[in-house]
């Protein structure tokens, strides 16, 4: 089966959203994952909201995006973090 073309035209500003329960260093954790992948990240346009209750955190990082191996493996070693729920 071959590769669909990506639909996304690189580098390109993307965000990505990171859920997981509300822990001490999750915030740490996700973003070093993030600058991993993305070195260029700048931290400070980082967005964490809190859930209603308080139990989960949901964080948003918009990083400049140069191909699409480098979204699959950010997306792959962010979702198999341990703290990580959802990454969307």
């Amino acid at each position: 089966m071959s590769e669909q073309p990506s639909l996304i035209e690189y580098p390109c500003d993307f965000p990505i959203k990171i859920m997981g329960k509300a822990q001490q260093d999750f915030t740490q954790i996700a973003l070093a994952i993030v600058k991993y992948h993305a070195p260029d990240f700048d931290t400070t346009t980082m967005t964490v909201r809190t859930s209603k209750n308080g139990a989960y955190l949901s964080i948003t990082c918009t990083i400049r995006a140069t191909s699409r191996p480098q979204l699959d493996a950010l997306y792959q070693a962010l979702s198999e973090h341990p703290m990580v729920a959802v990454v969307l």
